[in-house]
């Protein structure tokens, strides 16, 4: 098998380097795949050193898989190049995901959808991840009516620049700045480019991405990003309402579970989740379970992930699995 990482010296496309050797994913010959300026350099995968080629050699060589992590513009012209030449694209950029003829996958959730027809599979933004992972074994219980979330994202989650912005304002350096403000001790909320109606492009990801995946159009979202000055992972407060009723402690029974996610609630010994716990971790974490009595069928938590494991490379890596593992894609 063949596997390609188009972005392969990011930081999403090093961590999925990490994943496929913590996952014993050893293609007989991985295709790293990068901008110009590193074509011609070296990674190591799996204790050997891969040279990084270009887009144009990649796509030659046909690889049986390939996972994007390099951004839409290069998602949009380039997966359906990968495709034609026979691979199957997994897309980690928000190039396809609202396309009605592209599947939007969660490993957990709806890989079942996938078939050999699927050239092109897109991964879901990280804050939509993490939140459906927990969420979906819920709403197949008790039926979702309206999600009200609020994000407090990682520096991460914008890319190596901003985690070097952090790094050099906790150290008094001047330096290229990835936001238009200051991030260390400050936040803000502003993710993504802001929209004519006020919204913002991260939001509105957690709005459509979150329907199609459960494939319940008639959800009701409403969605606050704030980015905050972290790097271990994203963490979402979130109000739930269903349709119907439910027990407390059944949730807490589905939530535990559930596939992919850790349930750490313990308020008697601080026990909640934090980007501290989740950094470097698959699975998402739950906590602060408790009944909203403000409104009927309600429903508190806190849900928190590591935006580059669970939220992008993991979940990529998880669907080739699943397609190799049913085999859906050639090799």
């Amino acid at each position: 098998m063949k596997l390609a990482i188009v972005g392969a010296t990011g930081l999403v496309g090093r961590e999925i380097i990490k994943v496929l050797e913590e996952r014993h994913l050893i293609p007989e010959l991985l295709i790293p795949v990068a901008s110009p300026k590193s074509v011609g350099s070296t990674i190591s995968f799996n204790n050997t050193p891969c040279k990084v080629l270009s887009k144009e050699d990649g796509v030659a060589l046909k690889p049986d898989i390939a996972i994007f992590s390099a951004g839409a513009d290069v998602s949009r012209e380039w997966a359906p190049r990968f495709a034609a030449a026979g691979c199957t694209v997994i897309d980690n950029s928000s190039a396809w995901r609202k396309d009605d003829n592209i599947p939007l996958v969660v490993s957990e959730i709806n890989a079942g959808i996938l078939t050999a027809k699927d050239k092109i599979i897109a991964n879901p933004n990280c804050s939509t991840m993490q939140m459906v992972v927990a969420l979906a074994p819920l709403h197949r219980k008790y039926g979702i009516r309206r999600i009200v979330v609020s994000t407090y994202q990682s520096v991460t989650g914008t890319g190596i620049r901003a985690v070097r912005q952090l790094e050099n304002e906790r150290k008094g350096i001047k330096g290229e700045k990835a936001y238009p403000y200051t991030i260390d001790l400050n936040l803000f909320p502003h993710g993504g480019k802001f929209l004519p109606d006020g919204t913002t492009t991260e939001e509105e990801k957690l709005v459509s991405e979150t329907r199609k995946i459960l494939a319940a159009p008639t959800i009701m979202v409403s969605a606050t990003v704030v980015r905050v000055p972290v790097t271990g992972g994203h963490s979402e407060s979130v109000n739930v309402e269903f349709e119907n009723d439910y027990n407390l402690a059944e949730v807490r029974n589905i939530l535990e579970n559930a596939p992919g996610v850790i349930v750490q609630d313990n308020p008697a010994e601080n026990l909640y989740p934090m980007p501290l716990y989740a950094h470097g971790k698959d699975e998402v974490f739950v906590g602060r379970i408790r009944r909203d009595e403000s409104r009927p069928h309600c429903l508190n938590l806190f849900i928190v992930s590591d935006n580059l494991r669970k939220g992008a490379a993991t979940n990529a890596v998880q669907i080739a699995q699943y397609l190799l593992a049913n085999h859906i894609c050639r090799k």
